[in-house]
């Protein structure tokens, strides 16, 4: 049953906030999702990537970066829940945070600025050397 599938995935708090921006944000990029959450790329990828495998969300490339969109609906409950994201989880304190954050993110790397997720990156290459 494909309702079933769906509300595993929405069982994530990260999912189910990532789901609420895109239905009320439209497409968004990693980098940009990332930053709304505060959390690093990679993770959201992670999250963005077990949606896609249930159907929620679709995916394309420009650039370097990944853009992310809720799917059309293919049943009348996705249509309802996403009509319902749009409707009310913009209350929701946690996602009216997120909002904030959303419509302050950049995916543009201006000078002397690095992305959080490259720090990371970064990090985990030291700790690879190092050993």
């Amino acid at each position: 049953m494909h309702e079933t599938s769906l509300f595993k995935a929405l069982s994530d708090p990260i999912r189910l906030r990532l789901a609420s921006l895109l239905s009320i944000s439209g497409e968004k990029c990693v980098c940009m999702l990332a930053q709304a959450l505060g959390e690093p790329d990679f993770k959201i990828s992670r999250h963005l990537g077990i949606m896609r495998s249930v159907g929620m969300v679709e995916s394309r490339r420009e650039g370097t970066w990944i853009y992310y969109r809720l799917a059309e609906p293919r049943s009348a409950v996705e249509a309802c829940l996403q009509q319902c994201m749009r409707d009310h989880m913009n209350k929701d304190e946690t996602i009216k945070n997120d909002l904030e954050r959303l419509s302050a993110a950049t995916c543009s790397i201006e000078p002397g600025h690095t992305r959080r997720s490259s720090s990371v990156k970064a990090d985990k290459k030291k700790v690879k050397t190092d050993d």
